[in-house]
């Protein structure tokens, strides 16, 4: 072994970040549940988490420990070796598609560089479906089945229309390197940053839409939830499921919701490119400024929490959060730092919106998803592809 990784040095750098990405990944899905619940719980006038820790901020600890040590039946006609394998391929998938993501310009802020990146990921996240589908037939319910079978034939409405949003993109890059991709849209034309979603020769509007509602249905989020339909379903494809194999079903939801905010941001919205002209030198300050604030804020509502637990939590966090603002002051920081802020800013704020989507549109109806998908989704889709490739014809 240690002759394998002498002569091929690359191997320990590659798969140090793989294991600094998955800790950073599941750390941040599990927190991803916490902040849907707190701004589903804010839209509806309710406080969401707030007993475990201070504003519930171990809630996630919580949930784990109570996934580990309950009961894990296994239902007595199901077929074992799928019924397992289904939870396991949607997490390894979901997990997969990290490896192939570029967070920064940096190359060691990223474990892969693929010149087929773009196709290598949505060949990978169009698989995670076979375990929602598996899951739903390996259970030998037929709640479980019909949810399996909705996944299956929603998949078939919005896959193609998924595919095609990004081809304008495509079109205007011709390459699926993602650091190609990203690189494309630098600069600015007329004061707005030149990326794919405003850039010409025809801004990709159309096709931004056009991904972000396939994505949700993709990910089998609402309103789009139809796999896991509860008042229809009971609980859908993973009504057999509990402990631990049930909730690795939900870490790899919330973790193909990351993936999708990431790649929304890589093809539209310019991954690590700031918003703001490189001649404007101050925004390098924006992320030591927002650290500082931060930090005020947690001390300050750590001195005025109602527990001693919070009083002294909140601003320990509070002063870390401060020293990370000040170490990005730094020269050689403050240039590594902008890629992964920008990068990240525009992640949460897509994750916000998927979790606003939820908290406010109903659940479609079965027929009206299939009707969406293929009247209305896939036209508009092919329309953005042809409009993209005369502008393309006539203007370059």
């Amino acid at each position: 072994m240690s002759e394998l990784l002498a002569q091929h040095p690359i191997l320990i750098g590659a798969t140090l970040r793989s294991i600094i990405a998955l800790v950073v990944l599941l750390t941040a899905v599990a927190y991803l549940t916490w902040f849907e619940r707190k701004v589903v719980a804010h839209i509806q006038s309710r406080w969401g988490p707030w007993m475990v820790g201070p504003h519930g901020l171990l809630q996630p600890l919580a949930d784990a420990v109570k996934g580990i040590f309950k009961e894990d039946p296994t239902p007595a006609g199901a077929d074992k070796f799928v019924y397992h394998l289904a939870p396991f391929l949607s997490l390894s998938l979901a997990l997969t598609s990290i490896a192939l993501i570029p967070f920064g310009p940096q190359k060691f802020l990223g474990v892969s560089n693929v010149n087929i990146g773009l196709l290598f990921l949505f060949s990978i996240t169009s698989l995670g479906v076979y375990g929602v589908a598996l899951g739903g037939w390996s259970s030998n319910s037929k709640y479980p089945l019909l949810g399996g079978l909705r996944s299956s034939a929603q998949m078939v409405s919005y896959e193609i229309s998924l595919t095609l949003s990004v081809v304008g993109v495509l079109l205007m890059v011709q390459s699926f390197n993602l650091r190609e991709i990203i690189e494309h849209q630098q600069g600015t034309t007329w004061s707005l940053p030149h990326w794919h979603i405003f850039a010409g020769p025809f801004p990709q509007i159309l096709g931004f839409l056009c991904y972000f509602i396939a994505a949700v249905a993709e990910t089998n989020r609402a309103p789009f939830d139809l796999a896991e339909a509860e008042q229809e379903l009971v609980g859908g494809f993973h009504t057999e499921y509990a402990s631990m194999k049930f909730a690795t079903f939900f870490i790899a939801e919330y973790t193909a919701m990351v993936t999708v905010a990431i790649v929304a941001s890589l093809l539209f919205l310019g991954g690590w490119l700031s918003p703001f002209p490189a001649s404007w030198t101050w925004t390098e300050f924006i992320p030591t400024v927002v650290c500082l604030a931060g930090a005020a804020l947690l001390v300050w509502d750590g001195l005025r929490y109602p527990t001693k637990f919070g009083q002294i939590l909140l601003p320990i966090v509070g002063l870390l959060l401060a020293g990370v603002g000040l170490l990005c002051v730094i020269g050689g920081v403050r240039e590594i730092v902008q890629g992964p802020f920008w990068f990240l800013s525009k992640i949460l704020a897509f994750l916000f919106i998927y979790v606003w989507v939820r908290g406010t549109l109903p659940r479609f109806r079965y027929d009206q998803l299939m009707g969406f998908g293929w009247k209305l989704l896939l036209p508009v889709a092919l329309a953005n592809v042809l409009l993209t490739a005369l502008a393309e014809l006539v203007f370059k």
